[in-house]
């Protein structure tokens, strides 16, 4: 879980904007074949999504609360292979996609679940906010209300899918899911900064401290050079 900063690995990062869900998808595993055949380097995926609830590979049905109140908002349910139970997708939530090799970072899985949420836990600290893990639980807490969730998929070493940072995003959504299953609240950076943050800054400083505790050697790319339709 340290890393190795005297031979960093280059990872391309790039900030995305919005992008649906379907298509971010499309897009890692388009990335985590590729990387798999070491034709390009880590890749780190920033952005957000349109309204969505993802349903991860250990997800119950009984978990989405008020389905009727979904599908009124034009909030549709996703099944999805990462791990995990049900979480909920929006606007002013961070999402953090990495595609990376464990292999090359020498990681087991539990130690990359450590990093991603040690990054959080940095980035959370640098806003004065004291956030931490609880035993037997994944994602990213500020005392028992989960601020970052966390849901990954690994084949062949190759991860994809990642960690989601509530920064500005609207709650209400989660009141309408379990989230995680766990049977708890969630919270945002702006409930408890009472101020909503300029999501450009966040990123900055995810990028920052995911190079920090993974140790990469990063560089942004441009959208455009992915070929890809976003």
């Amino acid at each position: 879980m340290t890393p190795d900063n005297k031979n960093p690995l280059p990872c391309r990062v790039f900030r995305l904007g919005t992008l649906d869900y379907e298509k971010a998808l499309l897009l890692q595993n388009r990335l985590a074949e590729a990387r798999g055949k070491e034709e390009i380097p880590d890749t780190l995926l920033l952005l957000q999504h349109p309204p969505v609830v993802t349903m991860g590979k250990s997800g119950k049905a009984q978990n989405v609360l008020n389905p009727q109140a979904l599908e009124s908002k034009n909030i549709k349910v996703i099944f999805t292979d990462r791990g995990g139970d049900v979480t909920y997708h929006g606007p002013g939530q961070l999402v953090l996609y990495p595609i990376l090799s464990l292999r090359a970072h020498r990681l087991s899985v539990p130690g990359y679940v450590w990093n991603l949420e040690e990054t959080t836990i940095r980035l959370l600290a640098s806003y004065g906010i004291a956030a931490a893990r609880i035993e037997k639980l994944r994602g990213v807490w500020v005392g028992q209300e989960k601020i970052a969730a966390l849901g990954v998929h690994l084949s062949r070493w190759i991860s994809k899918h990642g960690l989601a940072l509530n920064v500005s995003t609207d709650l209400d959504p989660f009141t309408l899911i379990n989230p995680c299953g766990t049977g708890r609240r969630a919270i945002s950076m702006a409930e408890l900064l009472g101020r909503r943050l300029p999501m450009d800054e966040v990123e900055k400083k995810m990028i920052q401290f995911f190079a920090e505790v993974f140790g990469s050697q990063i560089s942004e790319g441009d959208p455009k050079s992915l070929g890809f339709d976003l």
